[in-house]
């Protein structure tokens, strides 16, 4: 499926300037950049219409952002202590020279360049007001953490409005667009000279398409779609996961897999992803279950597992819900009490459309949850014994209420779980978006093993290796509008010259 088609065909051979893979926050941004600088462009898209927009589509798409002018304070900082492992500091101590004058190992080094974190930092002001003249508004907006870190900004009408916005303009704006809707992009095209001039797709009905232009961006998501590689780069507890939205479904892998096979360095952790904890039970959109900072998680055992509270939940539910992966079946239980309705608004922080259990006695309790109750019964006197007295309870600041004597410790909101009713919350982890991606240079043009960028190819979102260890969260929506938005800036340029 095809619309506002006006392209050169011959043969199932459809030629543009600019093919972009990929119709979410990071693809539309290269796409609508590149139509309003007059480049004929394609979009090469799995959903259909009514589902294009892939893991933006369902997102809330919050920025870390303190005004439309700025990042968030920490912004930087979190990124450049999220940038990688222990890479050799003498290869990195090069950072400190203009790129241009980097070896080519440190270019192509699996790390994130400080360059590109200030890139992004200064360009993401530009790319939010960029997308206001669409008619998108942005603003501080209710969120679902109780206590935060951070400042957020975020469309109104979230993710959804974003992609509708610019997918609207691209195919009823002045230019030269085409969306080609379930449509997957396979392979890409080189030319003689070691370019990228197009890629081999496929159609309904496994017909092969293939679409040519000067340059190719790459935008269409990471792997959380995909179990095969999924399995390969997180393992087999990867069984235990699932997207966290629709949109994921369609997020499949081609995309890295096409840059890696033409050449291009992997930057990213290949071995995790964005985690959110969610309720299993729940065919929501992102059904998350954040209150369990106020309680205690269980494994299938009845046991402790893990710190519930080492900070704000915003600043630690991924790594809590990475651990929960790793438990038996990949499932925990968020315990609580009546001391629950102490939370105010507790509720905006449960998204799950299933009721908890709820007991009366942590015996009935545990034969709901299928599980020992003499098990849970001792680790939840335990965990009682050890918790201080509550009188300096804080919920919205992190309140140094901390067991004692108590493993693994509780180091917040430890307040013993003895009133009822109780109840309980099964969880799991969510993929909202692997790490693993490709790397870039400040233009958004893939580079290879050695260095070098590979002529006329980018990659935007997702398929950009940033990320390593922690999300540092509020940030995803925003690479992808900015590297999606670099990459034209660099098409465009060179188109023109």
């Amino acid at each position: 499926m095809t619309t506002k088609k006006s392209v050169l065909e011959t043969n199932d051979q459809l030629d543009y300037d600019l093919v972009v893979v990929g119709c979410g926050i990071a693809g539309l941004s290269a796409a609508v950049l590149a139509q309003q600088n007059g480049i004929r462009v394609a979009i090469i898209e799995r959903a259909t219409k009514d589902e294009r927009g892939g893991n933006t589509r369902y997102t809330e798409s919050y920025w870390r952002m303190k005004s439309r002018d700025s990042v968030s304070d920490d912004f930087e900082e979190q990124l450049i202590s999220n940038s990688g492992g222990y890479p050799d500091p003498e290869i990195t101590k090069d950072v400190l020279r203009s790129y241009e004058n980097w070896p080519p190992i440190l270019k192509s080094l699996s790390f994130t360049d400080p360059d590109l974190i200030s890139t992004i930092s200064s360009e993401a002001p530009n790319a939010l007001q960029w997308l206001e003249t669409f008619g998108i508004k942005f603003d501080f907006l209710p969120n679902y953490f109780i206590n935060e870190s951070t400042t957020r900004m975020a469309p109104i009408g979230g993710g959804l409005a974003l992609v509708e916005a610019l997918a609207t303009f691209a195919e009823t704006g002045p230019g030269d667009v085409t969306i080609h809707y379930e449509t997957t992009a396979k392979s890409l095209i080189h030319n003689n000279n070691g370019g990228i001039i197009g890629v081999n797709a496929v159609g309904k009905g496994n017909k092969p398409l293939k679409i040519l232009g000067k340059g190719v961006v790459l935008a269409s998501g990471g792997f959380e779609g995909n179990p095969e590689m999924a399995s390969h780069y997180l393992g087999p507890k990867a069984l235990y996961i699932r997207p966290v939205a629709r949109g994921g479904y369609y997020n499949r892998g081609e995309g890295i897999r096409m840059a890696l096979e033409a050449g291009g360095a992997p930057a990213g952790d290949y071995g995790s992803f964005h985690a959110q904890p969610i309720d299993p039970r729940s065919g929501e959109q992102e059904p998350i279950v954040l209150i369990y900072t106020y309680g205690i998680l269980v494994n299938k055992f009845a046991e402790r597992f893990i710190d519930e509270a080492p900070t704000t939940v915003d600043a630690s539910y991924e790594s809590r819900t990475r651990a929960i992966m790793q438990q038996p079946e990949g499932i925990a239980y968020a315990i609580l009490d009546g001391r629950l309705d102490d939370i105010p608004n507790w509720q905006k922080s449960v998204r799950s459309d299933i009721p908890p259990i709820i007991a009366d006695t942590i015996s009935d309790l545990a034969s709901q949850m299928d599980l020992d109750a003499d098990n849970l019964s001792r680790t939840i006197n335990s965990f009682n014994k050890s918790c201080p007295d509550p009188a300096k309870f804080d919920p919205i600041q992190a309140d140094g209420l901390s067991t004692r004597g108590l493993k693994p410790i509780k180091s917040n909101w430890a307040r013993a779980l003895d009133r009822p009713p109780f109840r309980a919350w099964p969880i799991i982890a969510a993929n909202c978006f692997t790490f693993g991606g490709i790397k870039v240079n400040n233009n958004s043009q893939v580079v290879n093993m050695d260095g070098e960028a590979i002529p006329g190819l980018y990659a935007a979102g997702e398929v950009v290796g940033l990320y390593y260890r922690n999300y540092p969260g509020s940030t995803s929506v925003m690479r992808g509008a900015v590297t999606g938005r670099l990459a034209a800036l660099d098409f465009v340029r060179r188109h023109n010259q």
